[in-house]
């Protein structure tokens, strides 16, 4: 499907009921939705797409990025398949992404479902965010994104930690360094604030700090992932996720 910056990828299936759209992480794509998607199809229409410079979509020409940017992919997607209102599903930079865009339609989102959200990256200090996107700009790229990553895949299955990490050494550095960066300026707060709909945050134990979503957003409903998993909670625990999503979408009208 065309978008903005290039060729989309989607994977959609499933009929009836309220549409489910899934927003995957950085370095992620549509392949780590695949429990998810089947569950779902059993009783609805369900998607996921590739962001730009993800999974099988194309490598934006451009080295930035902004949430916004991403958030115009989802437009694309869901406007080119005629959807006219459906609930957002987003895992970490998927949950920015999909926050940004119910802030933008919220008349278009029945509900939003954040998994583990990215923190906001406002908070980070000025200078360490410069090092950080320095970093991600060199050749170290993914060994430090790699060891970044290490204690959010502590808990995790090797496969999953396989199918994580093969994600992120096959996404072009260009498109990772872009989703990263794109966390440091955006605001979730506003976004979230702005969105007047059903809306809740499923989080894991590394997103307890003043930088996450529910301690930043007081009206934004928060429950504790129950299994210990690691941050890819849906490869980690999908029947679980699976089950908070039936949840949800039984609030969603």
């Amino acid at each position: 499907m065309k978008g903005p910056a290039g060729e989309l990828f989607v994977d959609d299936g499933g009929v009836g009921g309220l549409p489910v759209v899934f927003i995957h992480s950085s370095a992620g794509s549509t392949k780590h939705w695949a429990a998810q998607l089947a569950h779902v199809r059993k009783t609805r229409r369900a998607l996921a797409l590739d962001l730009r410079g993800h999974g099988q979509s194309a490598v934006s020409a451009s080295d930035e990025s902004s949430v916004e940017d991403f958030a115009g992919d989802v437009a694309a997607v869901v406007d080119g398949l005629g959807l006219e209102r459906f609930v957002l599903v987003g895992h970490s930079l998927g949950g920015a992404v999909s926050a940004a865009y119910a802030a933008a339609h919220p008349s278009r989102v029945a509900g939003l479902l954040l998994l583990d959200p990215a923190s906001d990256g406002r908070q980070i200090p000025a200078e360490q965010a410069q090092g950080l996107m320095g970093v991600l700009a060199s050749e170290a790229w993914l060994q430090v994104v790699e060891e970044y990553w290490g204690p959010m895949l502590a808990p995790s299955k090797p496969e999953v930690r396989e199918q994580v990490l093969g994600g992120l050494r096959a996404t072009a550095q260009s498109a990772v360094r872009s989703g990263l960066g794109s966390l440091l300026t955006f605001d979730p707060v506003a976004a979230l604030r702005s969105y007047p709909g059903p809306k809740l945050s499923l989080v894991t134990e590394y997103n307890q700090g003043p930088d996450a979503y529910q301690n930043l957003v007081s009206e934004l409903p928060s429950q504790k992932v129950e299994p210990v998993t690691g941050h890819w909670v849906q490869l980690d625990a999908p029947e679980w996720v699976n089950g908070a999503l039936d949840r949800f979408l039984a609030t969603v009208r």
